[in-house]
């Protein structure tokens, strides 16, 4: 009778598959059950459950969390004495199943932030010069996005600069599934980078067309999921990269940075005019390393003042639509140091008033109103 009552209750298949469902992949971030790679399951009478599990590839990266969260899910079923996962590779006709499944079944690649119906805003972080310290306050805009609850990506397009991975602490390599690309994932924050495909510190040294197909793939052959934010950090200054961006995305808003110093300002400005030929928005201005606060509480403005502000003026009297300034960042050697342990000073940080000041900038721009265009209104017609 004893027998009897504990095969009972048992789990059965279904309850098994139906806990699976809150398991995703963690690249693709869907449940695995919908992706397909569930290969089988297996109910013992003593209450081991064994999950077949099949890889996207051999060398899946994060293979360790896919087995501990299907642990973790399944052992929550009543009547269940222990979870064992094994694990397989999906075939070459799986993986072709997953990405049509994923991506469609185009022949060539799509931007899907190019299409028509996209609801991702997509922010160039540009700059007139270098040194301006435009990645660093692209990592922590990420950073706080990601940390408001939005999906969040960065594409690092500083081809031959590139310094993402670095300062985001994003260590892992893509994943490619057929011809689609997992990007990898830090801080909540999905990026890809060239420095994720060039052996250590190696150079890239390619003329126009070689970084137009780059970044052509980066926004195409990438599985970048629903994001609500994507991020690209501009080269410096207004050449191939630029153009690019404003052909293969039309819709990209650009953001300026720059620092007090005038003459950094008037080189800002030309990055944000661009945006009169490339007929794009210019989301607003901010102002990196605009002060050093002294412990007397006084500041020492290192680079003079009011360079942001001019931009922000400049570019609205140009464009004819007013151009915010976004916020003025204090210095903070922790900026420095965080970028070079891959935290961004956001995260580590969050009190300081640099912090406070790029958390605010992301919120601008996340909460800014959108457009009617295109949306559907809650209307109906006026009776007569």
């Amino acid at each position: 009778m004893d027998g009897v009552t504990s095969t009972q209750q048992l789990p059965s298949v279904d309850d098994v598959r139906s806990a699976l469902k809150s398991v995703q992949d963690p690249e693709i971030r869907k449940p695995i059950t919908d992706l397909g790679m569930v290969k089988d399951v297996v109910v013992g009478a003593d209450g081991v459950v064994t999950v077949g599990i099949y890889l996207t590839v051999a060398g899946c990266p994060l293979k360790a969390t896919l087995t501990n969260d299907t642990k973790a899910a399944v052992s929550k079923l009543p009547g269940v004495a222990d979870v064992r996962v094994e694990l397989d590779v999906m075939s070459d006709e799986q993986r072709s199943e997953l990405r049509k499944s994923l991506r469609g079944d185009a022949a060539e690649p799509v931007i899907p932030f190019a299409q028509p119906g996209s609801l991702t805003r997509v922010y160039c972080v540009a700059s007139g010069k270098g040194g301006v310290g435009k990645s660093s306050v692209t990592v922590n805009l990420a950073a706080a996005m990601a940390e408001r609850g939005l999906s969040v990506g960065v594409v690092d397009a500083d081809i031959y600069g590139h310094s993402i991975p670095r300062m985001l602490g994003a260590r892992e390599k893509p994943t490619k599934v057929d011809t689609m690309i997992m990007p990898p994932q830090s801080h909540g924050v999905k990026v890809i980078s060239i420095g994720m495909f060039t052996p250590g510190n190696t150079p890239v040294v390619w003329r126009g067309p070689m970084l137009h197909r780059a970044l052509q793939q980066f926004l195409a052959d990438v599985f970048w999921g629903d994001l609500d934010i994507l991020l690209l950090d501009l080269p410096p200054g207004t050449g191939d990269i630029a153009i690019s961006v404003a052909q293969l995305i039309p819709n990209a808003e650009i953001l300026v940075v720059t620092t007090p110093q005038q003459a950094a300002a008037e080189v800002a400005e030309r990055a944000g005019a661009i945006a009169l030929q490339t007929r794009q928005r210019v989301a607003g201005v901010i102002e990196n390393m605009s002060w050093l606060e002294q412990p007397d509480g006084s500041r020492l403005e290192l680079f003079g003042s009011g360079g942001g502000q001019a931009v922000a003026s400049s570019l609205s009297k140009s464009i004819g639509s007013e151009v915010p300034l976004l916020g003025q960042v204090p210095m903070d050697p922790r900026m420095v140091s965080q970028g070079d342990a891959g935290t961004p000073l956001v995260l580590a940080e969050p009190e300081a008033p640099a912090s406070a000041v790029l958390k605010e900038a992301a919120k601008k721009l996340t909460v800014r109103a959108r457009g009617l265009a295109g949306m559907m209104l809650n209307v109906t017609p006026a009776g007569r």
